[in-house]
C-alpha cells in the first residue's frame, strides 16, 4: 500500500483514520503472507507509535480511531469497552430490511482458538433501520427480480463480525460477507456492479474526547466502489462525509 491513509481527526492525544477495505489492522496468526498492516501504516506516515484501542474487521472499511499514547490508549479503551462510544455503520443487504429493529441475538466469540460451540454465548445488541431500498430487474436468484436495502447499524455491545451475524440471523446478509451470505448475489455485485467487496462501512464515532473532555462527533466518507454504487440505485442523498465537529467548549479531564 503506497497512498496515505486519509486523515480524518489528528491531536496531540489521538489520530482518526479512514481505514480501506481489504487492509488488516495489524499483525495476526490471519496474517500469513501479508506485507502491510494499517498500525504500520499509520506508525510510518506520523513518524510516531500509535495504540489501537477497537478494531474493524479486514473487509470492513471506514473510520478507525489510534491513540498516541498508553495512557490515552487505557482512556479510549475503557470507553469503547464501557460502550461509552457511539458507533454508526452503513451496510447494503439482500432483500427489504425492517423498518427499525433491536436485534438481540447472543453471539458465540469466534477466535478460531476453540471450536464456537465451546464458546460462552455473550449479549450483544444491534440497532438497525432500512434507510432506503432498490429493486432490480434482474434475477440473480430465483425471483424475476432482486431487491437490496440500504441498513443503518449502531452496534451497542462489541461482538466480533456482530453486525454481520445479526442481519444474517434476521435474514439479511450483507452483500460481500463470503462467511454469512449467499455467492450467487456477492458475484453479481462483484461482476456486474463493481463492488467485490464486503458492503459495510463505519461511517460515525462519537465519543468524550479523552483527554479535552470535549465531544468529537467524526464521521467518514465510503470509499468509490461503495460511493459509485449508492449513486447507481439512487441513494445518494444517504452518502456520509468526512466529519469533525467537537463541542466549543473543552474541559480538562482528571
Amino acid at each position: 500500500m503506497n497512498e496515505p491513509l486519509p486523515i480524518l481527526h489528528h491531536d496531540e492525544h489521538l489520530v482518526a483514520v479512514h481505514k480501506p477495505s481489504g487492509l488488516l489492522v495489524h499483525r495476526s496468526a490471519l496474517a500469513r503472507g501479508e506485507r502491510h498492516f494499517l498500525l504500520q501504516t499509520l506508525r510510518d506516515q506520523l513518524g510516531q507509535r500509535v495504540y489501537p484501542v477497537h478494531r474493524l474487521d479486514r473487509p470492513t472499511s471506514g473510520l478507525m480511531v489510534f491513540a498516541l499514547s498508553s495512557e490515552v490508549a487505557r482512556r479510549l479503551g475503557e470507553a469503547f469497552e464501557q460502550h461509552r462510544v457511539a458507533k454508526r455503520y452503513l451496510a447494503v443487504v439482500r432483500g427489504t430490511g425492517p423498518d427499525a429493529e433491536r436485534l438481540a441475538y447472543a453471539l458465540r466469540e469466534e477466535d478460531g482458538r476453540r471450536p464456537k460451540a465451546e464458546m460462552p454465548a455473550m449479549e450483544a445488541v444491534t440497532e438497525v433501520r432500512r434507510l432506503d431500498s432498490v429493486e432490480l430487474p434482474v434475477r440473480v436468484d430465483r425471483y424475476p427480480t432482486s431487491r437490496y436495502s440500504l441498513m443503518e447499524a449502531r452496534p451497542l455491545t462489541g461482538r466480533r463480525h456482530q453486525i454481520r451475524r445479526h442481519l444474517s440471523q434476521r435474514g439479511y446478509p450483507i452483500i460481500g460477507d463470503a462467511k454469512h451470505g449467499k455467492g450467487v448475489h456477492n458475484r453479481f455485485f462483484a461482476d456486474r456492479l463493481d463492488c467485490p467487496r464486503l458492503l459495510l462501512a463505519a461511517v460515525g464515532l462519537s465519543f468524550d474526547h479523552p483527554v479535552e473532555g470535549r465531544r468529537l462527533d467524526l464521521g467518514c466518507a465510503l470509499d468509490a466502489p461503495m460511493t459509485a454504487l449508492f449513486r447507481r440505485f439512487g441513494w445518494a442523498g444517504h452518502l456520509p462525509a468526512n466529519r469533525r465537529a467537537p463541542s466549543a467548549e473543552p474541559c480538562e479531564l482528571p
